[in-house]
């Protein structure tokens, strides 16, 4: 087992340090509205992670960013299902323009959470197992997503309601989120090699899968209880 970074690994660590060292001062710019700061981070995220790829020579962030960026705008649908038909979620007036009930820069937002659990996982699973990185999978989606719904209320981005809580996180979609993390790696290591096209149809049915899976658990954890 190979313990030390390669190049490539290194390359992502040293581009995500310093995307987050660049989060904090956008989000504290002064009369922006945060809508509007969360656009300008997905553009720059969205824009400086290929264009560092090809200057770098890592084809395989193309290849993930890609399928992260097509499920990204998938992903709006499953928020509008919750935010407009269940009423459980809500993304609240933030500056920036809604698509339907959903903040429009949430096109993109998801692209970057995606991009790092899928490259993570891909990465542990070649040096240790793949059932080692599916389980990187798992813990990232568990670690990255409910850290981010116990920390964007406070922007405000978007907030759940009239679900159970524990702090800030809706109970119901832990398990629909890891889910997501799983079936991103699976759906990548199935298309990883075959044309970019590939990625429209396999984002589309791991948008439908968590979809399906936030609506059964919020049925299970909400509904049946009482």
């Amino acid at each position: 087992m190979k313990l030390s970074l390669t190049r490539e690994e290194i390359d992502a660590v040293i581009f995500h340090a310093v995307y987050s060292a660049i989060c904090l001062p956008v989000l504290l710019i002064p009369g922006l509205e945060v809508g509007i700061k969360l656009f300008i981070l997905v553009v720059l995220y969205n824009v400086a992670l290929p264009v560092t790829a090809k200057l770098r020579g890592h084809d395989l962030w193309i290849n993930i960013w890609l399928f992260a960026l097509v499920l990204s705008v998938f992903q709006v649908f499953p928020d509008w299902f919750l935010s407009y038909q269940l009423g459980i979620l809500v993304f609240p007036e933030d500056g920036f323009l809604k698509i339907g009930t959903v903040s429009g820069y949430m096109a993109g937002l998801w692209a970057i959470p995606v991009f790092m659990i899928v490259y993570a996982s891909v990465r542990a699973g070649e040096r240790l197992s793949p059932r080692a990185g599916y389980a990187a999978a798992a813990l990232l989606a568990f670690l990255i997503f409910a850290g981010s719904e116990e920390t964007v209320w406070m922007l405000p981005s978007w907030y759940a309601r009239n679900v159970a809580m524990v702090g800030h996180v809706a109970v119901y979609i832990v398990i629909p989120e890891i889910i997501l993390g799983v079936s991103c790696l699976y759906a990548f290591s199935q298309i990883r090699e075959k044309k970019n096209w590939y990625k429209v149809p396999a984002a589309f049915l791991v948008m439908l899968l968590y979809l399906g899976a936030a609506a059964f658990f919020f049925f299970v954890v909400e509904r049946l209880p009482g």
